[in-house]
């Protein structure tokens, strides 16, 4: 994978088309600007009731956006990742189907995870209650089956994803299955997405317990042996990242984006140096995802400290619903179906009060951070939060999962922010400095990240006292000296 700023991205609603016109985008209004992308779920179907992430078919594209075949010619220009949804698949697929109808008998029933199979003498109070949990209710669902009888099937995120039995023969290949087509059709890289709840074990969190590292390193090893890298998605105490981080390819920085929206509310940098001093290097950066942002990477867990406190907290959320005028609120916890405990569904944009300054800095921030940066599609353009479509669907996460088109994309183009955002992400893409040492210090709220290799090097100075970030390139014996704020003008 490239050290450059790739696009996040899901094929139907950044264009209103499919994957050839997706292809265009690319190599049109934003060419030369990404050098991977990140394809959220296209496979069969895009529209379940998780937006591609409880597929009926893994194995097969969606055939409103287009086939396999669209895929690979995508990925002769760009560094293709997908999501390899290893926890669950959709209630509706064949495999599961087929359970409802033949029970114990029909030949996929090893493919699915029962509460029997784990816990054959029955699942105690106790028990349950150390299961741990990112939505609230139980991570079960009762099905009828011939023959008036039942079954207790594990479904940690809805009752329409059925959990995989990834330690069966099926499940294994399942999996396998996924992985060659993926190999085949220029996928370079992979997202295992929910992996730290795929493995579960009687007496346990059921929640990345050794045995899930097992997994996580057997799946890479066949990955990588397809020419194909992982990247582990796992929302988690700051402390398990940097474990996590040891024994995978790339883990995710998601302690960044709060820690970023803390620095820039509180007007002090400690907590987010402290973070940038020990965190993984390995690791993928971003601000916003198809997802909310997260809080539980930043918090104190089961007694131990936080990087930012409980009143820091409670401050952070706060201001991000003060900032979205409420809007956030209306797609957070209770309020909305489909969501986290541990996330606010709100745009980074919105987060920031739509403050196109303070928005630039954050990405800057983000840009000098150490690991590769991933930019998501509402991101990039300055997406507001998407008010009707979330009053529409009732999902909390589809404030930030806008449906555009390329008018929507041509008309943010021309907006100020856009058109500096582009000119960062050539920066980022254009410096060897980017690929040496990394250093950070702060002055309560004034921050210098500095990158540096032989003769070049890159600084980000950011004062949010007096408001001033500039970026100085040294490269070749020529000093390049960069205001943020002209780049807005």
């Amino acid at each position: 994978m490239k050290n450059n700023v790739q696009l996040i991205t899901y094929v139907d609603r950044l264009t209103d088309s499919g994957i050839q016109e997706l292809n265009n985008v690319l190599h049109q209004q934003l060419a030369d600007l990404f050098s991977g992308v990140h394809l959220l779920p296209f496979y069969y179907p895009i529209d379940g009731s998780d937006a591609g992430f409880d597929p009926i078919d893994h194995t097969s594209v969606d055939s409103r956006l287009g086939d396999w075949s669209d895929i690979k010619v995508l990925g002769e220009g760009h560094e293709l990742m997908a999501d390899l949804i290893v926890n669950h698949m959709s209630a509706q697929s064949k495999e599961f189907q087929d359970i409802l109808k033949n029970g114990k008998k029909s030949p996929y029933w090893d493919l699915f995870l029962t509460k029997d199979k784990v816990f054959p003498n029955g699942l105690s109070k106790e028990a349950e209650e150390k299961i741990y949990r990112p939505r609230p209710g139980t991570c079960f669902t009762k099905f009828d089956l011939p023959n008036n009888e039942t079954a207790d099937f594990w479904t940690t995120f809805t009752d329409t994803q059925i959990d995989i039995d990834i330690n069966s023969d099926l499940g294994k290949d399942y999996l396998s299955r996924i992985l060659k087509t993926f190999s085949e059709n220029n996928i370079k890289s992979i997202r295992l997405d929910a992996a730290g709840y795929a493995l579960k074990k009687s007496g346990t969190s059921c929640f990345m317990l050794d045995e899930t590292f097992e997994f996580i390193d057997e799946l890479t090893k066949k990955a990588n042996k397809l020419g194909i890298e992982t990247l582990v998605e796992i929302h988690s105490y700051y402390q398990t990242q940097i474990e996590i981080a040891k024994r995978v390819d790339q883990v995710y920085d998601f302690a960044l984006p709060p820690l970023i929206l803390h620095s820039i509310f509180s007007q002090d940098f400690s907590a987010l140096v402290k973070w940038l001093k020990i965190s993984p290097k390995n690791c993928i950066t971003v601000l916003d995802t198809h997802d909310g942002i997260g809080i539980i990477d930043v918090g104190p867990m089961a007694g131990k400290k936080g990087l930012l406190n409980d009143a820091e907290i409670d401050n952070l959320v706060e201001t991000i619903h003060i900032n979205s005028a409420g809007e956030s609120k209306k797609a957070t916890g209770a309020a909305a179906s489909n969501v986290d405990l541990y996330q606010v569904n709100c745009t980074y944009y919105d987060a920031l009060g739509q403050n196109d300054y303070d928005y630039l800095v954050a990405r800057a921030i983000q840009f000098f951070s150490p690991g590769t940066p991933q930019v998501y599609y509402a991101g990039l353009l300055a997406e507001k939060n998407a008010m009707v479509l979330l009053e529409k669907s009732n999902v909390g996460r589809d404030i930030n999962r806008p449906y555009l088109n390329n008018e929507r994309i041509t008309q943010a183009l021309k907006k100020p922010f856009t058109k500096a955002m582009i000119e960062l992400i050539k920066l980022r893409n254009s410096y060897e400095a980017f690929n040496g040492n990394f250093t950070v210090t702060n002055e309560l709220s004034v921050l210098k990240m500095t990158w540096s290799h032989h003769q070049s090097s890159a600084t980000l100075l950011v004062n949010l006292a007096d408001k001033e970030t500039l970026i100085e390139i040294i490269e070749d014996n020529k000093k390049r000296v960069i205001q943020l704020d002209n780049l807005l003008k």
